[in-house]
């Protein structure tokens, strides 16, 4: 059976059915305890938007022609126009101040900006300028040496005078042997290697040179380069066929001879003939091996002979 229903319970129920059936919105409280708002409309939304709108672009406007807007022309406008209402004319107090406020702020920061742009073009200037004097002090101490070094030279000479490098041992030792002793080269050939370091191809070739050969055809006389006597004749070892001539206490070795024309303790004259070119002993082809000792000790032929 229907539960009784009181009258009020009754009045309720009508109404959320009216309401439900023409469908005004209303929701009983029987189906929510919550009262949901009712959602503007279509038009009110519009209107909304487009005052948005407006206002947006009355700022852009603004914005775009804010010398206008800013110029006491403008001003005197508006205070003349806004002093016939009270409420205007506070609005616009209050607009005017504000903005002056915000330019006054704009221009103190690009102030403090400019000025520390001048701090930092200020730096770069010292800068330079302490550059600048430095070289222009190195510059005079420069001057004041160079002119220090002239006045010592010996005759007024502008040149700076350069400390000389020590000489070797060899050097010492090659300018002795020519002062005092006189040499012709033993034979017209080719140098076919140096004194010294070499890159042999052969293997049975020693790396280090310790004279001059001068390639020639088998058979070429070989002079006596010096004065001397005889104190080695030899057939044995990597020289072949060679001579020992001994002038004071510098000697000359005469290698890889094919004929010797000397024996022990003769002496011989500058210019003499000795002996034969040849490729005896440790060679690769005929030549003449020239080499100079002083006290055993070895000199390059070079720094020695006009060749």
């Amino acid at each position: 059976m229907e539960k009784a229903m009181s009258i009020e319970e009754r009045i309720r129920r009508a109404e959320d059915i009216y309401n439900r059936r023409y469908g005004n919105g209303y929701y009983s409280p029987y189906k929510s305890n919550i009262k949901n708002k009712n959602k503007p409309s279509l038009t009110k939304r519009f209107i909304k938007q487009i005052i948005i709108c407006m206002l947006v672009y009355s700022i852009f406007y603004v914005t775009s022609n804010r010398e206008y807007f800013l110029s006491n022309e403008f001003r005197n406008k508006v205070e003349e126009f806004s002093s016939q209402n009270e409420v205007l004319k506070n609005t616009y107090n209050y607009i005017i101040g504000y903005v002056d406020k915000y330019l006054n702020k704009k221009q103190e920061e690009n102030k403090e900006d400019g000025k520390g742009d001048n701090k930092e073009e200020n730096k770069e200037k010292a800068k330079e300028e302490n550059k600048a004097s430095q070289e222009i002090q190195s510059n005079e101490v420069i001057n004041d040496n160079s002119q220090i070094v002239n006045e010592q030279n010996i005759g007024g000479s502008n040149e700076i005078a350069k400390e000389e490098t020590p000489k070797t041992q060899e050097e010492i030792d090659a300018e002795e042997i020519k002062n005092k002793i006189s040499f012709v080269v033993p034979i017209e050939g080719t140098i076919s290697s140096t004194f010294g370091w070499r890159n042999p191809t052969t293997a049975t070739v020693p790396k280090y040179h310790t004279g001059l050969d001068l390639a020639a055809p088998t058979g070429t006389v070989i002079k006596s380069a010096t004065d001397g006597v005889v104190t080695m004749v030899s057939s044995y070892g990597d020289y072949g066929k060679h001579y020992r001539i001994q002038n004071d206490d510098v000697t000359i070795i005469y290698a890889h001879c094919s004929k010797l024309y000397l024996k022990e303790g003769d002496y011989v004259t500058q210019g003499q003939e000795i002996a034969e070119v040849g490729s005896t002993g440790n060679s690769t082809g005929p030549h003449l091996h020239f080499e100079i000792r002083k006290e055993d000790r070895l000199v390059d032929p070079q720094l020695i002979l006009d060749i």
